[in-house]
Formats: C-alpha cells, structure tokens, sequence
C-alpha cells in the first residue's frame, strides 16, 4: 500500500506542475503535451513513453487497490464478530473516509481519461490541440464538469494528506519527536497538489486562460 502509494504521489505531483504549464500560453502548452509525446525518441516510438507511464500507473493503481482490499479483509478476519458497542475513535475525516475517498478518486480518474486522454466526452477532439480541451473542458457551460473535478480534487487532498501520513509511518520513517513535522509535511504536499490541479479549471472559469 506504501510503495505502490509512493508512485502514484510521485506521478501527482510531476502531473500537477505539469498542468501548470498551461499558464504560459497556449501555444507553450500545446508544445508540452507534444513533447510527452516525444519522450524517448527515436528510440521510443510516438507516445511510446505515455504507454510505458500509464501501464506502470495502471499496475500501481492496481496493486493499491489489492492491497487496501487485503488489509480491510484481514481487519475484518482479526474481528468477526462485531462490538456491541464500540467507543467513537478519534481520528482526523480523512482518516474515517480513506475507502470511500479512493472510489471517489477512482471513478475521477476513469472519467478523467475518458475526457482529456481518450477525448470521449470533451468537445474537442484533436489530440494535438490540448490547452482547447482544457479550456472547453472546463467551459461555464460544463459546469457540472468541473464541480466533479472539485468534489475529486478535494477528496483526494484528504486521501493524500492521511495516506502520505500512513504510508511514513509504514515505511519506518515516523517518530514521536517527527510526527508534528511530518504531519505538516502531509498537509503541505497535499494543499500544494490540491491547489495546483484547482487553479486550472479556476483559471478557465475566470478567464484567465482562454
């Protein structure tokens, strides 16, 4: 759950700052989406280097799904039978919404690339031209586009801030005298990544990119 959780933080946030490429211009970002599309060559044949990153997404995403199913089904075995009564546990939101939190990113994420990868649902459907999807992706008129982008966006900064902190402790790297750091560390990744995957579609809304 750790591991595969490290690299789908690491793919977020290259992700993010990736998008923010957008507030160069169109042209700049078109250039970009481009060059994804380069990497490698001519070793890597066209978006060779996008398949190589999105298989390895693919088995990341698998494997942290598997690991959060085995880990709630052994929660469940240490337990059969439940508590008659159970004392409310303290515990931040994110913490009481991880599973919920992760269906919700989930189905983003398929919606995500149906939209602006496959261009299934966007209106624009030229590959080559991607700040055009972006903007008429998130255009006032698709309104109820970019409110499920927030709703996921904002999940998934709950999910990210608990997780990172989870996944520390997992990986030996927490301590009492780290914890308040580390914690703050959690919250700072994930408000930073929160906001930068925001300021795009907020940036569209307001006109400032066009």
């Amino acid at each position: 759950m750790a591991i595969s959780g490290t690299a789908l933080v690491l793919f977020l946030i290259l992700h993010m700052v990736g998008n923010l490429k957008i507030f160069f211009g169109a042209e700049a970002f078109d250039h970009y989406a481009h060059w994804l599309r380069e990497i490698g060559a001519p070793l890597l044949p066209h978006s060779g280097f996008l398949w190589i990153q999105r298989v390895g997404l693919l088995v990341a995403l698998g494997l942290h799904i598997w690991s959060a199913a085995v880990l709630t089904i052994r929660a469940r075995k240490a337990r059969p039978v439940k508590y008659a009564h159970r004392k409310p546990v303290q515990g931040s939101y994110a913490a009481r919404t991880m599973r919920w939190g992760g269906v919700i990113v989930f189905f983003f994420v398929v919606y995500h690339i149906l939209d602006l990868t496959t261009r299934t649902f966007n209106p624009v459907a030229d590959p080559a031209q991607a700040n055009a999807a972006i903007v008429q992706g998130f255009a006032p008129g698709r309104w109820y586009v970019t409110a499920f982008y927030v709703l996921a966006v904002v999940t998934l900064g709950f999910h990210l801030r608990h997780g990172i902190w989870s996944g520390l402790q997992t990986l030996g790297v927490s301590n009492a005298r780290r914890e308040r750091v580390l914690k703050a560390t959690a919250f700072a990744v994930a408000f930073v990544t929160c906001a930068g995957f925001l300021a795009v579609p907020f940036a569209v809304l307001t006109g400032l990119v066009k």
